[in-house]
């Protein structure tokens, strides 16, 4: 078991709830957490579709650390109550929306925040949640952009997307990935506000997680495929949607196994965080930049590979000194993962997966 450099703020073998825990990110999350010697319990639409995650963690934690529970409509007022029953000390709520086309920011935001809201206050009533992380997103600070330098703090809102979004007279490519830009904007924006409303009140600590880009190893490529935005970097290798990465500005990625610990650190150690957006900022990329490198260590597919346009570098200024902090109390000396490490662990799990004979790029997906 790696250790915790620092007092725990919830116990060892304290049971923490991870909502969808199928997906690339929260399945890291519970690998970490589990790792760390905590107790999990998944969250998933159908148990049945995911039973392979018992499997997958007995194998890497041994039995009776992992339990998988069906929420099949997250937006059932109380979807999340029995998921909470039986001591649940900690929330790692990694499900929202991931339609990167949606048409409506207002509409899907309105329609989003009552339940996440609805969820916070089943944890309330659950009365044994003592530490809350909501998964947001880079993209509601900012939109990136090569041709700017741009600084990201505590109050950084990416208001440009929602005005876009909201431009009855702008066209589709105009707007690009405004709409889900503004989606998470306006979602992060409403939930923060029902924070604010309770005055100090929660008997939790809360933060959001803000991820940018996040690729590296999937636990489980045959059963998972490549999923989320790790599936964007298989799409290089496999020259797909290439219109899509083409609309990828520059900007920052983490690792999976950083931002797995990342929820570890702000559930689980002290001192608390509380009221924080944490940047999960890793290091600069470009799919320009993967391209380049996944043809440097794999010069034998190089033609195969997507060729996707330069558009520079990113020049964003942002802190990510709590980050660092919550990695060190893991023992991580305070960095993160680079670029090429994560890149070629991406690149081993779609090459395990084509071992097993899939080599179709539609095992590379958006969503978790």
């Amino acid at each position: 078991m790696p250790s915790i450099t620092t007092k725990r703020l919830i116990p060892n073998d304290s049971l923490v709830l991870v909502t969808g825990v199928n997906g690339l990110i929260a399945s890291h999350a519970a690998d970490q957490l589990m790792a760390y010697g905590y107790k999990v319990r998944g969250t998933v639409r159908s148990a049945s579709k995911n039973a392979y995650l018992q499997d997958l963690y007995n194998g890497r934690h041994g039995p009776g650390r992992f339990e998988l529970v069906e929420v099949p409509n997250v937006a059932v007022k109380g979807a999340f109550d029995k998921a909470l029953e039986g001591g649940v000390a900690a929330v790692a709520h990694v499900v929202g929306s991931v339609d990167l086309q949606v048409q409506d920011a207002d509409k899907a935001a309105e329609e989003e925040i009552p339940w996440q809201i609805d969820f916070l206050e089943s944890c309330i009533k659950a009365k044994t949640v003592k530490s809350f992380v909501f998964t947001s997103s880079a993209w509601a600070a900012w939109t990136p952009w090569s041709q700017r330098a741009v600084t990201l703090d505590q109050n950084s809102w990416n208001t440009e997307a929602v005005k876009l979004a909201r431009d009855k007279h702008a066209d589709a490519s105009e707007k690009g990935m405004a709409g889900f830009m503004a989606m998470k904007t306006l979602i992060e924006q409403g939930v923060w506000r029902w924070v604010e409303e309770k005055k100090g009140q929660l008997p939790f600590t809360f933060n959001t997680l803000l991820l940018d880009t996040v690729i590296g190893t999937c636990l489980d490529p045959k059963n998972q495929g490549i999923p989320s935005t790790a599936g964007m970097v298989h799409w290089v290798w496999e020259n797909a949607h290439v219109e899509v990465l083409n609309m990828m500005q520059p900007q920052w990625m983490v690792d999976c196994r950083d931002a797995g610990r990342l929820y570890v650190g702000l559930l689980c150690t002290e001192p608390a965080v509380d009221r924080q957006r944490i940047y999960a900022f890793g290091d600069r990329y470009s799919f320009y930049q993967i391209g380049e490198m996944l043809k440097e260590m794999y010069p034998g597919h190089a033609s195969k590979m997507a060729q996707v346009e330069n558009f520079g570098s990113d020049h964003t200024v942002v802190d990510t000194t709590v980050g660092k902090e919550l990695l060190s109390r893991l023992g991580q000396d305070g960095e993160w993962r680079k670029l090429k490490e994560s890149l070629a662990d991406n690149a081993k799990s779609w090459l395990q997966l084509e071992k097993t004979g899939v080599t179709d790029h539609k095992h590379s997906t958006i969503a978790n």
